[in-house]
């Protein structure tokens, strides 16, 4: 991630805040209809989880500028993950509802170097989330 792509994500985040609850629904409508098998995996009320995703979100796009503290909590969260039964392949389909949501909630503002932005941002969070949890599952085994 460059610094204008952190940038960039930024900017953009800020955009999507006020309509937090509308992209939730929408990335969660999406999420199901690319990988219906992932629907059992959200015990919780949906619109509750929504708030905690968009929560998680803008903390982790405000940590972009310190990776040193965002980097823990990303490994964190990655562990727990490993809890709810999310498996490395599901990160694919949380990132293409991910772009897909915020492309319709930006609107004109969805530029091609935005969604580079997302998507180095994204690759690379999930990845960390990826590492985290298979070092997790290592010490279950």
């Amino acid at each position: 991630m460059t610094s204008e792509q952190v940038k960039l994500v930024q900017e953009s985040w800020e955009k999507v805040v006020p309509i937090a609850g509308q992209a939730a629904a929408l990335f969660y409508g999406r999420l199901f209809e690319l990988d219906p098998e992932l629907k059992p995996l959200f015990k919780s009320n949906i619109e509750e989880q929504g708030r905690k995703l968009m929560q998680m979100i803008t903390m982790a796009v405000g940590g972009l500028s310190d990776p040193g503290k965002l980097i823990p909590a990303v490994e964190d969260l990655g562990r727990r993950h490993v809890g709810y039964n999310v498996r490395a392949k599901d990160y694919d389909a949380v990132g293409a509802a991910l772009l897909w949501t915020l492309e319709r909630g930006l609107g004109e503002g969805w530029t091609s170097e935005v969604k580079g932005a997302w998507v180095a941002v994204y690759t690379s969070l999930a990845e960390t989330m990826k590492k985290a949890a298979s070092r997790q599952i290592g010490v279950a085994a």
